[in-house]
Protein backbone atom coordinates (compact mmCIF):
# COMPACT_ATOMS: atom_id res chain seq x y z
CA UNK A 1 0.00 0.00 0.00
CA UNK A 2 1.43 3.38 -1.03
CA UNK A 3 1.54 6.03 1.67
CA UNK A 4 0.45 9.42 0.39
CA UNK A 5 -1.03 11.04 3.47
CA UNK A 6 2.10 11.98 5.44
CA UNK A 7 3.39 15.59 5.60
CA UNK A 8 5.56 16.73 2.72
CA UNK A 9 9.24 17.39 3.37
CA UNK A 10 9.71 19.15 0.03
CA UNK A 11 11.54 22.48 -0.05
CA UNK A 12 9.86 24.83 -2.54
CA UNK A 13 12.45 27.36 -3.69
CA UNK A 14 11.63 30.85 -5.06
CA UNK A 15 10.73 30.66 -8.76
CA UNK A 16 13.91 32.29 -10.13
CA UNK A 17 16.08 29.82 -8.18
CA UNK A 18 13.84 26.92 -9.19
CA UNK A 19 14.34 27.93 -12.82
CA UNK A 20 18.11 27.63 -12.42
CA UNK A 21 17.83 24.19 -10.87
CA UNK A 22 15.39 23.10 -13.55
CA UNK A 23 17.68 24.31 -16.35
CA UNK A 24 20.67 22.43 -14.97
CA UNK A 25 18.56 19.33 -14.35
CA UNK A 26 17.27 19.48 -17.92
CA UNK A 27 20.83 19.63 -19.29
CA UNK A 28 21.84 16.62 -17.22
CA UNK A 29 18.73 14.54 -17.83
CA UNK A 30 17.38 15.76 -21.17
CA UNK A 31 20.21 16.85 -23.50
CA UNK A 32 19.59 18.94 -26.65
CA UNK A 33 18.00 16.89 -29.41
CA UNK A 34 16.62 14.27 -27.03
CA UNK A 35 13.21 14.49 -25.44
CA UNK A 36 11.29 12.03 -23.32
CA UNK A 37 7.78 12.41 -21.96
CA UNK A 38 7.58 10.88 -18.49
CA UNK A 39 3.96 12.00 -18.07
CA UNK A 40 2.37 9.51 -20.48
CA UNK A 41 0.77 7.14 -21.11
CA UNK A 42 -1.32 7.87 -18.05
CA UNK A 43 -1.28 5.07 -15.51
CA UNK A 44 1.48 3.01 -17.14
CA UNK A 45 3.81 1.53 -14.56
CA UNK A 46 7.59 1.89 -14.68
CA UNK A 47 10.03 -1.00 -14.50
CA UNK A 48 10.07 -0.39 -10.75
CA UNK A 49 7.18 0.69 -8.49
CA UNK A 50 7.14 4.20 -6.99
CA UNK A 51 7.61 2.87 -3.45
CA UNK A 52 10.87 1.17 -4.45
CA UNK A 53 14.20 2.27 -3.04
CA UNK A 54 15.37 3.29 -6.52
CA UNK A 55 12.67 5.94 -6.90
CA UNK A 56 14.09 7.65 -3.82
CA UNK A 57 17.75 7.15 -4.73
CA UNK A 58 17.52 8.55 -8.26
CA UNK A 59 15.44 11.52 -7.11
CA UNK A 60 18.55 13.08 -5.58
CA UNK A 61 20.49 15.13 -8.19
CA UNK A 62 23.73 15.50 -6.21
CA UNK A 63 24.17 11.84 -5.31
CA UNK A 64 23.29 10.95 -8.91
CA UNK A 65 26.25 13.08 -10.00
CA UNK A 66 28.54 11.63 -7.33
CA UNK A 67 27.53 8.06 -8.09
CA UNK A 68 27.74 8.54 -11.84
CA UNK A 69 31.26 9.96 -11.65
CA UNK A 70 32.42 7.11 -9.39
CA UNK A 71 30.98 4.58 -11.84
CA UNK A 72 32.70 6.15 -14.85
CA UNK A 73 36.06 6.22 -13.08
CA UNK A 74 35.80 2.50 -12.36
CA UNK A 75 34.66 1.80 -15.92
CA UNK A 76 37.59 3.74 -17.40
CA UNK A 77 39.95 1.56 -15.37
CA UNK A 78 38.96 -1.38 -17.60
CA UNK A 79 41.02 -1.01 -20.84
CA UNK A 80 38.37 -2.25 -23.30
CA UNK A 81 35.64 -0.05 -21.87
CA UNK A 82 38.04 2.89 -21.68
CA UNK A 83 38.94 2.56 -25.35
CA UNK A 84 35.32 2.19 -26.39
CA UNK A 85 34.18 5.23 -24.42
CA UNK A 86 37.04 7.47 -25.52
CA UNK A 87 36.98 6.46 -29.19
CA UNK A 88 33.25 6.04 -29.82
CA UNK A 89 31.63 8.86 -27.85
CA UNK A 90 31.74 12.66 -27.87
CA UNK A 91 32.61 12.93 -24.20
CA UNK A 92 35.79 14.95 -24.75
CA UNK A 93 34.21 17.44 -27.16
CA UNK A 94 30.72 17.77 -25.66
CA UNK A 95 30.73 16.39 -22.10
CA UNK A 96 27.40 17.95 -21.11
CA UNK A 97 25.57 16.28 -23.98
CA UNK A 98 27.17 12.94 -23.20
CA UNK A 99 26.33 13.29 -19.51
CA UNK A 100 22.79 14.23 -20.49
CA UNK A 101 22.33 11.12 -22.61
CA UNK A 102 23.62 8.91 -19.80
CA UNK A 103 21.51 10.71 -17.21
CA UNK A 104 18.37 10.44 -19.34
CA UNK A 105 18.93 6.71 -19.81
CA UNK A 106 19.20 6.24 -16.04
CA UNK A 107 16.02 8.25 -15.41
CA UNK A 108 14.04 6.38 -18.07
CA UNK A 109 15.17 3.06 -16.62
CA UNK A 110 13.82 4.00 -13.18
CA UNK A 111 10.86 6.30 -13.87
CA UNK A 112 9.86 5.86 -17.52
CA UNK A 113 6.71 4.00 -18.57
CA UNK A 114 7.49 0.31 -18.95
CA UNK A 115 6.98 0.18 -22.73
CA UNK A 116 9.02 3.32 -23.43
CA UNK A 117 11.82 2.20 -21.13
CA UNK A 118 12.11 -1.14 -22.92
CA UNK A 119 12.12 0.60 -26.32
CA UNK A 120 14.88 2.97 -25.20
CA UNK A 121 17.00 0.12 -23.86
CA UNK A 122 16.60 -1.79 -27.13
CA UNK A 123 17.74 1.33 -29.02
CA UNK A 124 20.79 1.67 -26.76
CA UNK A 125 21.63 -1.99 -27.32
CA UNK A 126 21.37 -1.54 -31.11
CA UNK A 127 23.75 1.41 -30.93
CA UNK A 128 26.17 -0.55 -28.76
CA UNK A 129 26.24 -3.41 -31.29
CA UNK A 130 28.20 -1.10 -33.59
CA UNK A 131 30.82 -0.23 -30.96
CA UNK A 132 33.72 -2.56 -31.64
CA UNK A 133 37.46 -2.20 -31.92
CA UNK A 134 40.86 -3.02 -30.53
CA UNK A 135 42.61 -1.49 -27.53
CA UNK A 136 46.09 0.02 -27.95
CA UNK A 137 47.60 -3.16 -26.50
CA UNK A 138 45.73 -5.38 -28.97
CA UNK A 139 42.64 -6.55 -27.05
CA UNK A 140 39.56 -6.91 -29.22
CA UNK A 141 36.35 -5.61 -27.70
CA UNK A 142 32.67 -5.16 -28.37
CA UNK A 143 30.33 -3.06 -26.27
CA UNK A 144 28.01 -6.07 -26.16
CA UNK A 145 30.61 -8.38 -24.58
CA UNK A 146 28.97 -9.94 -21.51
CA UNK A 147 31.85 -9.20 -19.16
CA UNK A 148 31.89 -5.53 -20.19
CA UNK A 149 28.11 -5.20 -19.89
CA UNK A 150 28.29 -6.76 -16.44
CA UNK A 151 31.05 -4.41 -15.29
CA UNK A 152 29.18 -1.33 -16.51
CA UNK A 153 25.99 -2.40 -14.75
CA UNK A 154 27.81 -3.33 -11.53
CA UNK A 155 29.69 -0.03 -11.33
CA UNK A 156 26.57 1.99 -12.13
CA UNK A 157 24.41 0.30 -9.52
CA UNK A 158 27.21 0.55 -6.97
CA UNK A 159 27.86 4.23 -7.66
CA UNK A 160 24.28 5.46 -7.32
CA UNK A 161 23.45 3.27 -4.33
CA UNK A 162 26.69 3.90 -2.46
CA UNK A 163 26.50 7.67 -2.98
CA UNK A 164 23.00 7.81 -1.48
CA UNK A 165 23.94 5.37 1.28
CA UNK A 166 27.04 7.38 2.22
CA UNK A 167 25.90 10.98 1.86
CA UNK A 168 22.11 11.02 2.42
CA UNK A 169 20.77 8.14 4.53
CA UNK A 170 22.52 4.82 5.25
CA UNK A 171 20.61 1.70 4.30
CA UNK A 172 20.54 -1.32 6.53
CA UNK A 173 22.04 -4.53 5.14
CA UNK A 174 18.53 -5.75 4.31
CA UNK A 175 17.65 -2.63 2.35
CA UNK A 176 21.00 -2.65 0.54
CA UNK A 177 20.21 -6.14 -0.69
CA UNK A 178 16.75 -5.01 -1.81
CA UNK A 179 18.00 -1.99 -3.74
CA UNK A 180 20.68 -4.07 -5.48
CA UNK A 181 18.02 -6.61 -6.45
CA UNK A 182 15.94 -3.81 -7.98
CA UNK A 183 18.74 -3.20 -10.47
CA UNK A 184 18.60 -6.70 -11.92
CA UNK A 185 15.49 -5.89 -13.99
CA UNK A 186 17.11 -3.21 -16.14
CA UNK A 187 20.50 -4.94 -16.11
CA UNK A 188 19.03 -7.99 -17.83
CA UNK A 189 17.32 -5.82 -20.43
CA UNK A 190 20.71 -4.29 -21.23
CA UNK A 191 22.15 -7.78 -21.60
CA UNK A 192 23.98 -8.00 -18.27
CA UNK A 193 23.36 -11.37 -16.66
CA UNK A 194 25.51 -11.19 -13.54
CA UNK A 195 24.13 -8.29 -11.52
CA UNK A 196 24.75 -8.51 -7.75
CA UNK A 197 21.81 -9.05 -5.42
CA UNK A 198 23.58 -7.85 -2.26
CA UNK A 199 26.50 -5.71 -1.08
CA UNK A 200 28.46 -8.86 -0.25
CA UNK A 201 27.97 -10.18 -3.78
CA UNK A 202 29.02 -6.81 -5.17
CA UNK A 203 32.25 -6.88 -3.17
CA UNK A 204 33.08 -10.40 -4.39
CA UNK A 205 32.49 -9.37 -7.99
CA UNK A 206 34.71 -6.33 -7.58
CA UNK A 207 37.46 -8.50 -6.12
CA UNK A 208 37.33 -10.81 -9.15
CA UNK A 209 37.59 -7.83 -11.51
CA UNK A 210 40.54 -6.23 -9.71
CA UNK A 211 43.30 -7.96 -11.76
CA UNK A 212 41.82 -6.55 -14.98
CA UNK A 213 41.85 -2.90 -13.86
CA UNK A 214 44.72 -0.49 -14.40
CA UNK A 215 45.72 3.15 -13.99
CA UNK A 216 45.62 5.34 -17.09
CA UNK A 217 45.99 9.07 -17.95
CA UNK A 218 42.45 9.07 -19.38
CA UNK A 219 41.09 8.68 -15.85
CA UNK A 220 42.81 11.92 -14.90
CA UNK A 221 41.61 13.55 -18.13
CA UNK A 222 38.05 12.57 -17.29
CA UNK A 223 38.36 14.09 -13.82
CA UNK A 224 39.74 17.30 -15.31
CA UNK A 225 36.83 17.52 -17.77
CA UNK A 226 34.39 17.08 -14.92
CA UNK A 227 36.09 19.84 -12.92
CA UNK A 228 35.82 22.25 -15.84
CA UNK A 229 32.27 21.39 -16.97
CA UNK A 230 29.48 23.32 -15.17
CA UNK A 231 27.22 20.54 -13.96
CA UNK A 232 25.50 21.92 -10.84
CA UNK A 233 23.61 25.19 -10.20
CA UNK A 234 24.59 27.91 -7.75
CA UNK A 235 25.10 27.71 -4.82
CA UNK A 236 26.03 24.03 -5.25
CA UNK A 237 28.52 24.93 -8.01
CA UNK A 238 30.87 26.08 -5.25
CA UNK A 239 30.91 22.45 -4.14
CA UNK A 240 31.56 20.88 -7.54
CA UNK A 241 35.16 20.00 -6.71
CA UNK A 242 34.09 18.45 -3.43
CA UNK A 243 31.37 16.43 -5.18
CA UNK A 244 33.97 15.00 -7.55
CA UNK A 245 36.23 14.14 -4.63
CA UNK A 246 33.22 12.59 -2.89
CA UNK A 247 32.89 10.30 -5.90
CA UNK A 248 36.47 9.11 -5.46
CA UNK A 249 35.86 8.59 -1.75
CA UNK A 250 33.14 5.98 -2.29
CA UNK A 251 35.25 3.88 -4.68
CA UNK A 252 36.50 0.81 -2.77
CA UNK A 253 40.01 1.35 -1.43
CA UNK A 254 41.53 -1.65 -3.23
CA UNK A 255 40.29 -0.33 -6.59
CA UNK A 256 41.60 3.14 -5.76
CA UNK A 257 44.99 1.64 -4.94
CA UNK A 258 45.15 -0.24 -8.25
CA UNK A 259 44.21 2.74 -10.42
CA UNK A 260 46.40 5.22 -8.54
CA UNK A 261 43.88 7.41 -6.74
CA UNK A 262 45.53 8.32 -3.45
CA UNK A 263 44.27 10.47 -0.57
CA UNK A 264 44.77 13.75 -2.45
CA UNK A 265 42.03 12.69 -4.90
CA UNK A 266 39.49 12.11 -2.13
CA UNK A 267 37.65 14.42 0.24
CA UNK A 268 39.63 16.94 2.24
CA UNK A 269 39.23 17.33 6.01
CA UNK A 270 35.75 18.58 6.86
CA UNK A 271 34.38 18.19 3.33
CA UNK A 272 32.41 15.01 3.96
CA UNK A 273 30.06 16.76 6.36
CA UNK A 274 29.57 19.60 3.87
CA UNK A 275 28.76 17.14 1.07
CA UNK A 276 26.35 15.28 3.36
CA UNK A 277 24.57 18.53 4.23
CA UNK A 278 24.27 19.51 0.55
CA UNK A 279 23.12 16.02 -0.49
CA UNK A 280 20.49 15.85 2.25
CA UNK A 281 19.28 19.33 1.29
CA UNK A 282 19.07 18.42 -2.41
CA UNK A 283 17.06 15.34 -1.43
CA UNK A 284 14.28 17.68 -0.31
CA UNK A 285 14.39 20.28 -3.10
CA UNK A 286 11.33 20.08 -5.35
CA UNK A 287 12.36 20.37 -9.02
CA UNK A 288 9.48 20.68 -11.48
CA UNK A 289 11.58 19.25 -14.32
CA UNK A 290 12.69 16.09 -12.54
CA UNK A 291 11.33 12.90 -14.14
CA UNK A 292 10.27 11.65 -10.70
CA UNK A 293 7.65 14.41 -10.51
CA UNK A 294 6.02 13.77 -13.89
CA UNK A 295 6.17 10.02 -13.28
CA UNK A 296 4.41 10.33 -9.93
CA UNK A 297 1.62 12.30 -11.56
CA UNK A 298 1.43 9.76 -14.41
CA UNK A 299 0.60 7.12 -11.83
CA UNK A 300 -2.05 9.23 -10.16
CA UNK A 301 0.12 10.19 -7.19
CA UNK A 302 0.66 13.69 -5.79
CA UNK A 303 3.49 15.74 -7.33
CA UNK A 304 5.33 15.63 -4.03
CA UNK A 305 4.68 11.93 -3.41
CA UNK A 306 8.37 11.12 -3.01
CA UNK A 307 8.70 13.89 -0.43
CA UNK A 308 5.75 12.77 1.69
CA UNK A 309 7.72 10.23 3.69
CA UNK A 310 11.38 10.06 2.57
CA UNK A 311 12.01 6.89 4.62
CA UNK A 312 9.01 5.12 3.06
CA UNK A 313 9.80 1.47 2.46
CA UNK A 314 13.38 1.91 3.67
CA UNK A 315 14.94 0.00 6.52
CA UNK A 316 17.55 2.56 7.54
CA UNK A 317 20.38 2.51 10.01
CA UNK A 318 20.42 4.98 12.83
Amino acid sequence: MLKIDSPSSAIILPQFIRNRFNNVASNLMSPPGLTFDFSSPEGEEALLPPDSHSWQVFKNPLTSIIGGVAAVIMELAEPRIRTGVWEHTNFRTDPLKRLGRTGLAAMVTVYGPHSKAENMIMAVNRAHEKVKGTTPDGQAYSAMDKDLLNWVQRTASFGFIEAYHTYVRPFSEKSLSEVYQEGTISARLYGADDNPSSKTEQEKMFAKMLPYLEPHPIIGEFQQIMRETPIVPAPFNLLQGALLRAAVDIIPQDIRDVIGLDKKHGLRPGEKQVVKLAARLSDRIFMDSHPAIASSVRLGLPEDYLFRDPSRGMDLEG
